[in-house]
């Protein structure tokens, strides 16, 4: 089992999900525009949250990631994740979704420096890749910041709702050098 830590910024907490969650993580996936790039439609039941809380749970007890909610002084702001945790390998994938009103105060960034620095350092990641739709120019930013490298282009890797897209694949290693800092090992 994979622990999820509680872990806090300047101005965030990152915290594991509980079912009071529940009806903010349905407001964040029912959102069209802020799921325009998602790779699956918004949410029209409310019971996907239920599902996707479950899916949480089950995520730490194949000990293969964590997702975690973050807030602020304000209230939530979405969530960030670290899946597909492969010990052999040393890798692990990162994603996030944060409400409208979160957009551009870079509480993304701030989010998922906290979590890529505990990962690589909790669980002796080697790598953390990133994969988005390559229209997604703000998370692209994000990752950017973070010191992560544009690898290549998944070409026509998701359909949602007919719309084909291409994904960017990004990663970090653990010997890159952090911007303003310094490197992860």
């Amino acid at each position: 089992m994979l622990a999820a830590p509680t872990l806090r910024t300047e101005r965030l907490v990152l915290r594991p999900f509980t079912s009071s969650d529940a009806a903010d993580l349905y407001a964040l996936h029912s959102n069209a525009f802020v799921l325009r790039y998602w790779d699956s439609p918004p949410w029209t039941e409310p019971a996907r949250a239920e599902s996707f809380l479950d899916g949480c749970r089950q995520l730490a007890e194949e000990g293969t990631g964590v997702r975690l909610a973050v807030e602020s002084a304000g209230g939530f702001l979405g969530w960030c994740s670290l899946t597909r945790w492969n010990p052999a390998h040393r890798s692990a994938a990162i994603g996030f979704c944060y409400t409208e009103t979160a957009w551009g105060h870079g509480f993304a960034t701030e989010a998922a420096a906290a979590l890529v620095e505990w990962a690589f350092e909790s669980l002796d990641l080697h790598r953390v890749q990133a994969e988005l739709d390559t229209r997604n120019v703000a998370c692209a930013r994000v990752l950017e910041k973070l010191g992560f490298v544009r690898e290549g282009t998944l070409r026509e890797d998701c359909v949602v709702n007919g719309v084909v897209s291409d994904s960017w694949v990004y990663g970090l290693l653990a010997t890159d050098q952090l911007p303003g800092g310094p490197q992860h090992s």
